[in-house]
């Protein structure tokens, strides 16, 4: 990432102390009148998930349960996990001192639903090697006031296939509210996602559906990555439609990587970001509503902008085959691009637009040389078509050294062109 020069500094740290968005991040749910269950019938619970045999239910009656154990399901097939709904069934660990998840899944055919989980002192709840897992009416959440001390995924599966999120609800995760990673055959759907610092985030898998959920209040909406040095590399073909990307513009406390062993990527999103490509691959976005980000409602990265090393066997830090189209942004009329991270910086200040201008759509404009000197002939496949007027689009000129950062408005070289997505459900049978 270029760094802003520093006459600017004292400038940016003024407005940005009016640039910090606000945020309704309420909790869903008043548990505090909840029926407090026994030591008994917890014990019961925790009895059931050891005890817990293939083809079999297990019932969580309403009630609110306070653990000091992690509650695992391990190597199980055909599991039922039933609450009796998400503002009658909690299960609090809060006492829990230590380990991570607060429930760790690891089967195949298991299905949790209707139920709360809160103040989990790592993940709230984790799937993992699990081949079909659906999370339904699912309310992961942290009660702490420090966020940056909170766990770091709510709704977490990651290495499985065939997975499936509907009708969830996320919120306070110091990293991502809805996360799936490294995983293939995936629908995130009907779901709320609400003061995290990402809303919902699809990271290195491949066949991913997200459609029909909100994504309010967090950092950023709704993330697309490929990471290097995981057991799986690039991950492609993923659709993002008809969601609700509104007023991402909470604050960033993510946990930077150099003061914490669990630090991520994320610590770079700026705040009041909608939708954010990193290294991503074969994307195609549309039908959104993208609304009230202050600072990008699309952003369209390669990983260079990290700062980060770019080289991983079989990774390729550029985002390639992108189709942004028919998509609704609005801006609020005044609304001055977040200073506290530097792609936010960027956006604010070298648009191609005027100082602290909110845009609509950013392309950092970092392409693969090898496949073409210059970016006119669009070698990695951005296509663009909105069809809306005053449309503001930037895209940056970063390949020059540190000092030299330039911005275009040429949105017409990004135009008259389509990404062919494909993605296959037919793994899941959605009602």
């Amino acid at each position: 990432m270029k760094r802003i020069s520093f006459y600017l500094l004292a400038l940016l740290m003024v407005l940005g102390i009016y640039s910090c968005g606000t945020s309704t991040t309420e909790q869903t749910f008043d548990t505090s009148k909840i029926r407090r269950a026994s030591a008994e019938e917890t014990e019961q619970i925790i009895e059931a998930f050891i005890l817990a045999e293939d083809s079999t239910t297990i019932d969580i009656p309403e009630g609110f349960y306070s653990l000091s154990t992690q509650l695992i399901l391990d190597n199980k097939k055909n599991i039922s996990i039933k609450g009796a709904g998400m503002d009658k069934t909690v299960l609090s660990f809060k006492d829990l001192k230590s380990g991570g998840e607060g429930v760790k899944i690891v089967g195949q055919g298991i299905t949790i639903e209707d139920l709360s989980i809160e103040d989990a002192p790592g993940d709230g709840i984790k799937a993992q090697h699990t081949d079909g897992i659906t999370f339904r009416r699912i309310n992961v959440t942290w009660t702490n006031g420090n966020k940056s001390k909170n766990g770091t995924y709510a709704i977490y599966p990651v290495q499985c296939k065939n997975v499936l999120i509907d009708e969830c609800i996320a919120s306070h995760s110091k990293d991502a509210g809805i996360y799936v990673g490294q995983s293939e055959n995936i629908v995130v759907k009907n779901s709320l996602a609400f003061g995290n610092v990402a809303g919902i985030e699809i990271e290195n898998c491949d066949n991913a559906e997200v459609f029909g959920n909100v994504a309010r209040d967090n950092s950023g909406g709704i993330l697309v990555f490929n990471l290097p040095g995981l057991p799986k590399s690039d991950g492609k073909n993923t659709k993002i439609y008809n969601n609700e990307v509104r007023d991402n513009n909470h604050k960033n406390f993510a946990v930077p990587i150099g003061e914490d062993p669990n630090g991520n990527t994320v610590t770079m999103i700026p705040p009041g970001s909608g939708i954010v490509l990193l290294a991503a691959k074969d994307v195609e976005i549309f039908g959104n509503k993208i609304h009230r980000n202050k600072t990008v409602g699309v952003a369209i990265a390669s990983y260079q902008v990290t700062g980060f090393p770019a080289e991983a066997p079989n990774w390729s830090p550029y985002t390639t085959g992108i189709y942004v189209h028919d998509n609704s942004y609005e801006r609020k009329s005044f609304s001055i691009p977040d200073f506290t991270r530097e792609l936010g910086k960027m956006v604010a200040v070298y648009n191609a637009h005027g100082f602290g201008k909110a845009q609509d759509i950013v392309y950092d404009g970092i392409w693969d040389e090898n496949l073409s000197k210059t970016i006119d002939s669009n070698p990695m496949k951005i296509c663009i078509s909105e069809n809306m007027e005053g449309l503001r689009f930037s895209r940056f000129y970063l390949m020059e050294g540190e000092d030299k950062i330039d911005s275009f408005d040429d949105y017409q070289k990004f135009q008259n062109c389509k990404v062919s997505v494909t993605t296959n459900l037919s793994f899941l049978q959605i009602p």
